[in-house]
């Protein structure tokens, strides 16, 4: 098994419109590295230059945000679910 990751539509132009990608269990901040591998560029959308995941980006594991858990220390295994949520601007 593996860790599928939810890619929203804005950053599917980076996985070649692939929408589920799988990642091993370990580590937030391991499988934003591993996303990076398979495809460069999409570290810097998700990414500030100080390391933190954006401020306009939510990450979701199993519909919690990482925020209120561990950050990109956030354990994930087998069977779990990673969303990445794009903040909509707007008002």
């Amino acid at each position: 098994m593996a860790v599928q990751v939810r890619i929203p539509t804005p950053l599917r132009k980076l996985t070649h419109d692939v929408e589920l990608v799988e990642v091993k269990p370990g580590t937030i901040a391991g499988a934003i590295a591993e996303l990076q591998s398979q495809f460069p560029g999409i570290a810097e959308r998700l990414i500030d230059e100080k390391g933190e995941v954006r401020r306009f980006v939510n990450v979701y594991v199993n519909e919690e945000d990482i925020r209120f858990l561990d950050n990109q220390a956030t354990v994930i295994k087998d069977g779990d679910e990673i969303s990445i949520i794009p903040a909509i601007a707007g008002g």
